[in-house]
């Protein structure tokens, strides 16, 4: 089994989405986002890296994993052109994996949730004394709180704290969890790293064994230290905070 860090955004949730416990067998449609897209980026310590061959699913673009994983890869809605590699290419990427349920339909990836954790995010007015708020590049404000459960709701605003350097008043919020999701006849650069940081041979290694054990709690602390796919750069001109809803 392979280990996959999952965002799945409060919006989704609410919208259409079950709530789901650490333990569960779950069923999502996953996209690769580019992460500085997310709640303003720097989200290094979550991303993914997959690699293998792009196909056509009903005018989607897919790519099947060369481990096994299906994930859509995200239009960019800034660009007039559609930039996406086409069917046929192979590709190599780092992104965040997020759960859209949104737009088109492509195969959706089963898996167990492993660990669960409410992400905490800290907003700005996108101006001094503007009535609308943004989120602040790389500030996940109490960062992220492991919890058993999803929440079918989310903390919309919390209360105000300091202004900034800048001014600008500044609150947080729950936009979110990040979900531990092993993935049967999958491997990943996360699972590598955990059974690494456990001493548990790469050779050999059965599947899933790098969480054998393990409480949600112990995971998602040791999955907090883990850094195992190096920072995108950025693409000139881009700003973040723009949800990208479909394929």
């Amino acid at each position: 089994m392979g280990l996959w860090h999952v965002f799945y955004a409060d919006w989704q949730m609410e919208c259409c989405g079950t709530p789901f416990s650490v333990g569960d067998e779950v069923s999502w449609p996953l996209m690769l986002v580019e992460a500085d897209g997310v709640l303003g980026g720097g989200w290094h310590d979550q991303l993914s890296e997959i690699a293998g061959p792009v196909e056509d699913v009903g005018g989607v673009r897919v790519v099947r994993e060369e481990t096994g994983l299906t994930a859509a890869l995200a239009a960019d809605p800034d660009s007039e052109e559609d930039r996406r590699p086409k069917p046929g290419d192979r590709i190599r990427s780092a992104g965040l994996l997020s759960v859209e349920r949104h737009g088109a339909v492509w195969p959706q990836v089963e898996g167990r949730v492993r660990a669960v954790q409410v992400l905490s995010q800290v907003y700005a007015e996108s101006a001094p004394g503007s009535r609308s708020w943004e989120p602040v590049r790389g500030e996940r404000g109490r960062g992220l709180r492991a919890v058993d459960r999803c929440p079918k709701w989310f903390t919309k605003a919390e209360a105000e704290g300091e202004r900034g350097a800048d001014g600008r008043r500044r609150r947080s919020r729950e936009p979110g969890v990040v979900v531990a999701l092993d993935v049967p006849g999958t491997d990943s650069r996360l699972s590598q790293a955990v059974r690494e940081a456990r001493g548990i041979p790469h050779q050999d290694a059965q599947p899933g064994a790098e969480t054998e054990g393990l409480a949600a709690a112990d995971l998602a602390d040791l999955l907090h230290t883990l850094s195992t796919v190096a920072v995108p750069r950025a693409r000139p001109g881009r700003s973040g905070g723009r949800r990208r809803r479909h394929a």
